[in-house]
């Protein structure tokens, strides 16, 4: 997936009460397969993964030659928008893309249909607890992201700095990032963005801590371990290895790692792709696993899911073709490409061997300690409160501290609201 969606996941969330409105108004459906030539349309974000799309709609269309699937590629950053007008106004896609932040708003109001065909045993078990809701299955898991540790290995060479490795810890990567920073080149040891997914997410979890309790009422970041988390990007912000807040608001994060201005950057395994395209950095890097914390380098793992929209007028094969775009057919066509890691258990080999240049095993062996992505029922709710109070812990304007206890307080509010 492009890195504009993981990094604003849930962003674009429909409001609860948006959603709440969406079942009387969608289009009527008898729910009952219609038979006959039929056109089924499937909405993604990925301009880069259409390619692989077809060739799952093509292999479908070939078992079921009545059926005939239409791509619609809507950008991630307007996906959500239009996803709730189409809803709304009865006109949504009979099948579609979700993601873990926006999934329970759907399915909690009748807008998904369960997939009940789908063996949940053939999926890791992280995503299929992201998209289950009242003991249902209703996304069959598409593919998966985990997170790891980008490097310029150029840059390492000419610090004399020894490449990131397994058993790398916090103060291996502090360390690092301090000797590969050279304020006379502009050059910083890492971007310490403020992206949850890619990397204080991950931290707070290596802390002991978390960002919301596991049945999505708790806020975890009045905790210890949740402020040592975010600490280990501010402290390296304030220590000068990162370059300032205001610097990565002017220029995107990853564009620093791009132009060979940062030597260090935590990114999901949709960047493998885009760097092996990228001319200018694609040979000079590679991929290790996360620096451990405290409890270990424990990495998020959020992944797309097929839904089947239950107001289809063709809902039996809309959740016939959501399961085979994540069967095992479907996930050996995502694989070879190398666009992302199928879900499908026994199938992300040949997304590793796709690109061979780099150790992207290290993303399939992070799925032994991941934790999955931090969701609610309404995780707009207090993802937009969570960016904007970090946004001032990020500048310095608030210390850690007092941030970390006032967006406890907010977000518990919110998520308080979500259960009334």
């Amino acid at each position: 997936m492009p890195r504009t969606s993981r990094r604003a996941l849930g962003a674009l969330a429909a409001s609860a009460a948006a959603v709440l409105a969406l079942s009387a108004c969608s289009s009527s459906a008898t729910g009952e397969s219609s038979g006959g030539d039929i056109t089924l349309s499937y909405a993604i974000w990925d301009e880069n993964q259409k390619p692989a799309m077809e060739d799952i709609a093509a292999a479908y269309t070939e078992e079921h030659p009545n059926v005939t699937i239409e791509i619609q590629v809507t950008p991630y950053k307007e996906y959500f928008t239009k996803l709730q007008t189409a809803v709304t106004g009865g006109s949504a896609a009979d099948v579609f893309w979700m993601n873990g932040p926006n999934f329970q708003l759907y399915a909690s109001n009748g807008q998904l249909a369960p997939l009940d065909d789908v063996d949940a045993a053939d999926y890791p078990q992280g995503l299929v607890d992201l998209y289950t809701y009242d003991d249902a299955l209703y996304g069959a898991p598409k593919d998966f992201d985990t997170v790891a540790l980008w490097y310029n290995k150029a840059l390492f060479d000419a610090a004399g700095v020894e490449y990131p490795s397994a058993g790398w810890t916090w103060d291996d990567f502090r360390s690092a990032a301090a000797k590969l920073t050279d304020p006379a080149k502009g050059q910083f040891g890492v971007a310490a963005s403020q992206y949850g997914q890619e990397n204080f997410y991950n931290s707070i979890a290596q802390a002991g801590g978390e960002v919301i309790s596991a049945d999505g009422t708790q806020s975890g970041y009045g905790s210890p371990e949740a402020l040592e988390g975010i600490e280990l990007w501010t402290d390296l912000i304030a220590d000068g290895s990162s370059p300032t807040a205001q610097q990565m608001t002017d220029t995107n994060p990853e564009d620093f790692f791009l132009s060979g201005k940062v030597a260090m950057f935590q990114n999901g395994s949709w960047a493998a792709i885009a760097y092996a395209d990228n001319a200018d950095i694609g040979g000079s890097v590679d991929v290790a696993p996360l620096p451990a914390g405290p409890e270990g380098n424990q990495s998020v793992i959020h992944g797309v899911g097929n839904v089947a929209n239950a107001k289809s007028a063709h809902v039996e094969e809309a959740k016939d073709f959501a399961a085979f775009a994540s069967g095992e057919q479907a996930a050996k066509i995502q694989a070879e490409t190398g666009t992302v890691i199928p879900a499908y258990n026994g199938t992300q080999q040949a997304w590793v061997d796709a690109l061979p240049q780099y150790d992207l095993q290290v993303y399939i062996d992070a799925l032994e300690t991941a934790v999955p992505y931090p969701v609610s029922k309404n995780t707009s709710a207090w993802t937009s409160i969570e960016s904007e109070v970090l946004s001032q812990v990020w500048s310095g304007a608030v210390s850690p501290k007092d941030g970390l206890q006032d967006l406890a307080a907010q977000m518990q509010t919110a998520l308080d609201a979500e259960q009334e």
